[in-house]
């Protein structure tokens, strides 16, 4: 990454500070999206906006963000990067604030863009899929009614410490889940989390304290068009085992097939585990590569 972007201008790396005032630094105050491009143009951009404005509002951030103008800041670091396609993580931090929490509302955010190139997932991620290994840290509450995208990030760098504690074997693709106090499921650690069972298409609603995710809203969407039944609510690690299918979502992978629970033990060795159990006979499922081709569709590939 040669340039990120500051306040709408490709910055040289190496010069793209912000304030050690800034709250966002101090405090956590900010927001962030992760998305990707698809022939170089940025996907759901829109959908992302609204979502980082309502978060802004409910900060006391003054941040509008225009998705024609955000658009084009993004194609051309992306050009001064060199990259056809990317990977987007778009920040907006409070700003410079004094010591102390504020009450007054932030009129001068700082937008910070990061854009790198798109991971290779491989052709056998979206038929064979990725392990799903269930953790004891529990999803936190969220800050507010809903859970935010904020750079207040530590429920999930626990999570990911922990999975790492596990030694998992680092060939295959897997994801942490984590379970709420009450252990209903949640989410994983960058996923949304979907399952199939007797022909309904569940997934965890947003009270159970994770993101309302961009790909998760489009999925449930997709479901309707295809006439599938499908629910929200709160569900148990019992209920994902009898499943026919599971799939987890964001807006990088797209839709990726859940193909093994494993229940961990921290004294596993590299590439073992507690327990696991196979879903959908290893491979992807008949709704979810359904769903899948029909997200495609809606990016042109």
């Amino acid at each position: 990454m040669k340039y990120i972007g500051v306040n709408g201008k490709p910055t040289p790396t190496a010069e793209a500070v912000i304030s050690v005032m800034d709250h966002g630094f101090m405090y956590g105050v900010g927001l962030f999206e992760t998305f990707r491009t698809y022939g170089g143009r940025p996907f759901l951009l829109e959908r992302h906006l609204e979502r980082l404005r309502q978060g802004c509002h409910s900060l006391g951030i003054r941040y509008i963000g225009d998705p024609d103008q955000v658009a084009t800041e993004i194609q051309d670091l992306m050009q001064a990067n060199g990259l056809q396609e990317g990977y987007i993580r778009f920040t907006v931090s409070a700003g410079e604030g004094p010591l102390g929490l504020p009450s007054d509302d932030y009129v001068k955010p700082t937008v910070i863009v990061y854009v790198k190139p798109l991971p290779d997932p491989g052709t056998r991620l979206y038929t064979e899929g990725k392990e799903l290994w269930r953790l004891s840290t529990r999803r936190n509450t969220p800050e507010g009614d809903i859970r935010f995208k904020s750079l207040h990030y530590m429920n999930n760098i626990l999570a990911k410490r922990e999975l790492s504690q596990y030694k998992p074997n680092p060939a295959l693709p897997i994801e942490g889940l984590l379970l709420t106090e009450q252990e209903y499921l949640a989410e994983g650690i960058v996923s949304n989390l979907f399952f199939v069972l007797g022909g309904t298409l569940y997934t965890p609603n947003i009270g159970t304290g994770i993101l309302p995710g961009i790909t998760r809203a489009v999925v449930l969407e997709m479901a309707e068009e295809h006439g599938l039944d499908k629910q929200e609510g709160q569900y148990t690690w019992e209920m994902l085992m009898e499943a026919d299918e599971i799939f987890v979502t964001n807006s990088i992978q797209e839709l990726v097939p859940v193909t093994k629970l494993v229940v961990p033990r921290l004294e596993s060795t590299e590439g073992s585990a507690g327990s696991f159990h196979r879903i959908s006979g290893g491979e992807i499922g008949p709704i979810t590569a359904r769903l899948l081709s029909s997200y495609r569709a809606k990016v042109g590939i």
